[in-house]
This record gives C-alpha cells, sequence and structure tokens, in this order.
C-alpha cells in the first residue's frame, strides 16, 4: 500500500534512553525485506544521526535539521537549505532578552558559545559533540537552523520576540519542549520529504511517517498514512486529531503497530 516509511528518531523510534529497541530493529528490517524504502527524518545532525545508523547495521535515507538536509543511502547529499545570510547574522549579532542558549548547525557541526555537558546524553551513540566557539565569530554563510534551549516558558516568551523581530521571514518550531528551533522559511521535514519522495519517483500519498513533536507536524499531516506516538507532545495531538495515536515509545511502538500493519496491512490497528 505504502512505497517508503520515514521516522522521527527521538519520542519515536528511540526510546527515552535514546536508543533502538531489538522489537523495533527487527520491524524495520522487515520494511526494507519488503522493498520499502526506510527514511529517518531527524532534528539531529547528519554526524550526529549517520552513526547512529551505521551502529545498527541500518541503510536508509536522512533527513537531517528537521529538513534543512537530505541525503542518499550513501551519504551523498541530495538538498540542503540554509538561513539567508542576513537573517542568521542578525540572529548571532541581537542581545535577545533572554536566558536560553543559543546553538548553531553547520555541515561541520554544533557549534554553541554555552557547555551543556547534560545535553551530551541524546548523543552517547554517536559521540556526538558540541563544540565551544564564538558565535558572533561565525560567517553568515552555511548556518542550517539555530536552536534555543531553555525551560519551556522561557522558550514561549522568546517565541513571541523573536515573530516580533522577524516576522514571516523564518519558520519557529519546537523539537522538543525545551527546544526552539529558527529554520529557513518553508523548511521543514513534510518539504523535505516531499523532495526526497520526487526524487525517488514517489508521491507523498505513496508515504507513511510517524512522529511526536511539532517539528513532525506538516510531515505527518503530507503523507499518505501519518502515525502520533503516544507520548505526543499535546499541541500534535490537537493540530492533528484526525490521525491514529499509537503507544508509547518505551514500548516500542512504532515496532507494535508495524508488526501489525505487516500482517494485516488494511486492518485496523488497537494501541497497546
Amino acid at each position: 500500500m505504502y512505497r517508503l516509511a520515514a521516522f522521527d528518531m527521538d519520542g519515536t523510534l528511540l526510546t527515552p534512553d535514546h536508543r533502538i529497541g531489538p522489537e523495533t530493529l527487527a520491524a524495520l528490517n522487515q520494511l526494507t525485506d519488503r522493498n520499502m524504502v526506510v527514511t529517518f527524518a531527524t532534528g539531529r545532525h547528519y554526524l550526529d544521526a549517520q552513526p547512529i545508523m551505521a551502529q545498527l547495521g541500518l541503510q536508509g535515507y536522512l533527513i537531517t535539521g528537521n529538513g534543512t538536509r537530505v541525503y542518499g543511502k550513501q551519504g551523498q547529499q541530495l538538498y540542503a537549505t540554509d538561513l539567508p545570510a542576513e537573517i542568521a547574522e542578525d540572529i548571532l549579532h541581537t542581545d535577545w532578552d533572554t536566558p536560553a542558549s543559543l546553538h548553531v548547525f553547520r555541515d561541520e557541526g554544533w557549534l554553541t558559545e554555552h557547555a551543556v555537558p547534560e545535553m551530551l546524553q541524546a548523543h552517547h551513540l554517536s559521540g556526538f559533540q558540541f563544540q565551544l566557539t564564538d558565535l558572533r565569530r561565525l560567517p553568515a554563510f552555511g548556518n542550517s537552523k539555530v536552536c534555543f534551549c531553555a525551560p519551556h516558558h522561557v522558550l514561549i516568551e522568546l517565541q513571541a520576540q523573536l515573530q516580533s523581530h522577524f516576522g514571516e521571514r523564518v519558520d519557529l518550531c519546537f523539537s522538543a519542549y525545551e527546544c526552539l528551533e529558527v529554520l529557513p522559511l518553508g523548511c521543514n521535514k513534510g518539504a523535505a520529504l516531499s523532495k526526497l519522495s520526487g526524487h525517488l519517483g514517489f508521491t507523498m500519498a505513496d508515504c507513511m511517517a510517524f512522529g511526536d513533536a511539532m517539528n513532525d507536524k506538516e510531515m505527518l499531516a503530507g503523507v499518505g498514512h501519518g502515525v502520533v506516538m503516544g507520548n505526543a507532545l499535546p499541541q500534535l495531538k490537537l493540530s492533528l486529531p484526525e490521525l491514529p495515536v499509537i503507544g508509547h515509545c518505551e514500548q516500542q511502538a512504532v515496532a507494535h503497530y508495524l508488526q501489525h500493519w505487516l500482517r494485516s496491512p488494511c486492518s485496523p490497528y488497537t494501541p497497546v
């Protein structure tokens, strides 16, 4: 029924301790055995996501940086978009009225002025780490996205500042409760998946997708079959009430859903 399956990583495929469970891995391998294209669509950097896939013996297409980059199965870059230089320069040289830490992502890695060792736990499988640098000295070109990290209520206040400052020149999204991202206008996982599916000769109707956060919204809404995680952000569930909601990533709910779907792709699914 579908030719491509796209998966968010954190909060969807990965358990809360940022691992892929054995049942999930087996289900992904079953999809590839049936000649379905498997795609991972994540906010993570390529240098972070690709080693995780390699360690697990998985091969698939990669959408990284919440849609700013798309990679082929051999790691070749198929698509890239960056923040306009004037936008990036404005972000990096404005003294925002917030205690949130600022993080910049470029092809060479993750750059910040703030040592945040507590954030490294999410990257223990890949060993991906931030590089401390003076962000004001970064080039204005080549910045794929920036992230502000802080408690959610702090980011809500910052979101209003950013919206007032930039208007409709950028896209803002919460990739997690404590992470607010500034992305190139029109850049999201759904737009990137549309480009990838076209590259492969598919339409979005040929795709199914799984996700848990607001950065998954466009992807889930745009595919032929979108699936929302039980542990998804409440805002996502409210914005996509027509989509099925399955179990929690801690219980490897994606694996249970796929096992049911592979046995009987047309029958309804009841979450466990």
